[in-house]
């Protein structure tokens, strides 16, 4: 191009500015991001979470594979000798001298700014006869000289140095490049064209095909996209799945396929091997020829997926490749369940097919936690203690006790839990304490309305229904414990029955002694008064196997039969001074300005509970959108497991069903953040007949049995309001139109003389 010049760098010094600058951007990110976390920190994580999860596998594993890694090694010196280089290039670079400088005819004649004529030829000479190449001197100072010389003596080199900082005027642009020169000779052409064809145009175009054809193959959930096609064709086909069904689907995913996963692996011992395991497990339909449940990666990944939850012992190969499949199997049945959503929302819109029934959608999410704890679905949850195995449940199970659930069994006393566990030891005991104390105890809070709506609770066909879920988690050992403190001991139940007796007595002679304020009532409204608020009794048998209770239900029968007569009193007493009140109140004026007061009072709660609602909906909002920037870590609580081979989080799923019809009200939303309290909201539309539904709000665990909780919420449909055609405010009289039209045209009018005017 013209007026430009490229300056290569013939020295290669300047080529240390790219190069430091380019392992700069190198190491700083990398040491950012890559260099492995504060070891001690994990090490003490791990030895807090010891007492309680020191038995599950995963703690196991964690610990031998954080003392045998030398990955952090390998990271922290490969990052230092970057930082090496980097800090040996720096120092390369400052002590470069500085080759661009400001051209001074002074400097080189080695003269003070401002000598005399006289003084630069007399300097010229001296610096002649010794750089002169007769003389044997440097041609290229030489050459300096001469043109530092006619810089200062001749009038048109003098004018363009002081103008341009140039002797030979303004030169072309040039443009220093931080690159060799042997770069661009031509001599190395060939190579260099070769270096840069292999780049660009081989290693490139290999590189990112190859993360492109890796990436199409998975979802945004690194599930692969024939794993989901696949469960999709099998819901689609068994709305109704069973259990066993669900097993072989789950087992047929392209995941535990050598061809489509290179983790999965498919090993010689295995025709050996895996036909044990099937005579060992029973009938798991071995015969069946459907594709692709009759593939062997299919049979053998269902053959170690039943033998996890059977918890038998396999060998040390097939026990890797069973670690793989268990892993890999929560995060498939979450696909599962995504698709059995979409088919239900898909159904719905469209219809011309079954919808998956809501069985098989809470299948996947039971065969979710029966995998986590490598249990079967006809077992105990106790099973998930440590130190409980199936003769152990016989104790629990007992007329006596009657555990069969982590409920029951929290909620039994200490001292007859120590009498049913006397088969463990105390250290066996306080490890099962500890472990049931750390499971969790939700808490669920729902609130019902209809949000951006003028009244929001009430409920009409077709409208957009919005149920507020607050999750509350706290650990089973915080309930236990009030429980023990809310249980006082025989003493204190017997001084509690005595003082109890006591007040009895003391409100009979205040009801005997209050008894002729009642007077004035009628016998009957004293009867309609005393069924209402007259306690049940307590039945007759119940009374005569336990005393104490009885004696106690006796009590508070009687007390709240004082209160009501108290109750009763103090009615008829308001009563009659109302009535007095109305009789004194003659005159109309009083009763016109009572009518304004109390008008006057309803405008206020109206315009009150309006400002709550409106604070509601703004707060809520709020609330929305904090929710909406946050983002949340989804590292909650690990999960007490003892046969699962990888660090699991407490997750859940959240949903409404309606279990009469088997369907799915709103989509399931997994709680994947919940360490205290969550608030969640679901979203359904409300059903387009009136009438009265009874619908339930279900919350299950991805990880633990027996924990899952159901909660009902009846639905009341209204009809919709109709729409309103006309409206006093939008009818226009015909003299206001006339009126505005006329105004209008006298604005034109105006408009117009005014123009004029200024014209």
């Amino acid at each position: 191009m013209a007026g430009q010049q490229f300056q290569y760098d013939d020295s290669g010094n300047t080529f240390f500015y790219f190069l430091t600058s380019f392992v700069g951007l190198i190491v700083i990110p990398a040491t950012y991001y890559l260099w492995p976390r504060d070891q001690n920190a994990e090490q003490l994580r791990l030895k807090s979470l010891r007492r309680v999860h020191g038995r599950c596998l995963w703690y196991r594993l964690r610990l031998m594979k954080s003392q045998q890694s030398i990955v952090p090694t390998l990271k922290k010196a490969a990052l230092l000798f970057g930082w090496a280089v980097f800090l040996l290039l720096a120092y390369k670079v400052s002590k470069l001298d500085r080759e661009y400088q400001e051209y001074n005819p002074y400097e080189v004649l080695n003269l003070d700014p401002g000598a005399s004529l006289s003084e630069i030829k007399k300097q010229y000479r001296v610096l002649s006869l010794k750089f002169h190449p007769d003389k044997g001197g440097d041609e290229a100072t030489f050459m300096r000289i001469a043109k530092a010389y006619a810089a200062l003596t001749n009038e048109q080199s003098r004018q363009n140095w002081e103008m341009y900082g140039n002797p030979d005027g303004p030169g072309a642009t040039s443009f220093g490049i931080a690159l060799p020169a042997w770069i661009v000779d031509q001599k190395n052409s060939m190579l260099v064209l070769l270096v840069y064809g292999l780049a660009f145009m081989v290693i490139l175009p290999v590189v990112v095909g190859t993360w492109w054809y890796r990436s199409i193959r998975y979802s945004g959930d690194q599930i692969l996209i024939n794993t989901t096609q696949l469960f999709m064709h099998f819901m689609y086909k068994t709305p109704n799945m069973n259990m066993k069904r669900l097993a072989m689907v789950l087992t047929a995913a392209f995941e535990f396929d050598p061809r489509s996963n290179k983790e999965a692996t498919i090993r010689p011992t295995d025709n050996i091997e895996v036909p044990q395991l099937i005579r060992e497990l029973g009938n798991i339909n071995v015969k069946k020829k459907e594709p692709p449940f009759c593939y062997p990666y299919s049979l053998k990944a269902r053959v170690l997926v039943l033998a996890h939850l059977a918890r038998m012992e396999v060998s040390e190969d097939l026990e890797e490749d069973q670690r793989f499949v268990v892993r890999k199997s929560p995060a498939l049945l979450q696909e599962m369940v995504n698709v059995g959503c979409q088919l239900t929302m898909m159904a719905n819109s469209r219809g011309g097919f079954h919808a998956p029934r809501l069985v098989s959608i809470e299948n996947c999410m039971k065969l979710t936690q029966m995998i986590v704890q490598g249990l079967q679905e006809s077992k105990s949850p106790l099973l998930q203690l440590p130190h409980f195995e199936e003769e152990h449940l016989r104790y629990c199970i007992s007329k006596k006790y009657k555990v069969r659930s982590l409920q029951d069994l929290v909620s039994l006393k200490d001292s007859d839990r120590r009498s049913m566990l006397r088969f463990l030891g105390e250290e066996k005991y306080d490890e099962v304490m500890a472990v049931l104390g750390s499971f969790p105890h939700i808490t669920m809070e729902t609130k019902l309305q209809v949000l951006d709506d003028e009244d929001s609770n009430n409920i009409t066909a077709g409208s957009i229904v919005t149920v507020t879920v607050t999750l509350t988690r706290k650990r089973m050992a915080e309930v236990f414990e009030k429980e023990q403190e809310a249980t006082p001991c025989p003493g204190e139940e017997a001084a509690n029955t005595e003082e109890g007796q006591g007040d009895l007595n003391k409100t009979k002679t205040k009801v005997w002694q209050n008894k002729s304020k009642g007077a004035k009532k009628t016998a009957k409204s004293k009867k309609k008064k005393l069924t209402k608020k007259k306690a049940t009794p307590a039945p007759a048998k119940a009374k005569q196997a336990n005393g104490n209770v009885a004696g106690n239900e006796v009590v508070a029968a009687a007390a709240a039969a004082a209160a009501a007569k108290e109750e009763e009193e103090e009615g008829s007493d308001k009563a009659s001074e109302s009535d007095e009140g109305e009789a004194n109140k003659d005159s109309p004026s009083e009763r016109d300005e009572e009518s304004d007061k109390q008008s006057d009072t309803e405008v206020d709660e109206i315009a009150g509970d309006d400002e709550e609602e409106w604070e509601a909906l703004q707060q809520s909002i709020q609330r929305r959108e904090r929710a909406l920037l946050e983002t949340k870590s989804k590292v909650t609580h690990p999960v007490y497991s003892l046969y699962f081979p990888e660090e699991k989080q407490e997750w859940w799923w959240l949903y409404i069903a309606d279990r009469r019809e088997q369907t799915l009200v709103s989509m399931p939303y997994h709680v994947c953040t919940l360490k205290d309290t969550e608030e969640v909201e679901l979203k359904f539309p409300a059903p387009s007949k009136t009438g009265n539904y009874q619908y339930s709000v279900i919350l299950r665990s991805d990880s633990y049995l027996g924990l899952d909780q159901i909660k009902p919420l009846k639905l009341e449909v209204h009809e919709a309001k109709a729409m309103l055609d006309n409206h006093p405010q939008w009818d226009i009289p015909d003299t206001e139109e006339e009126d505005e039209e006329q105004e209008d045209s006298d604005g034109i009018e105006e408009s117009e003389d005014d123009d004029e005017d200024n014209d």
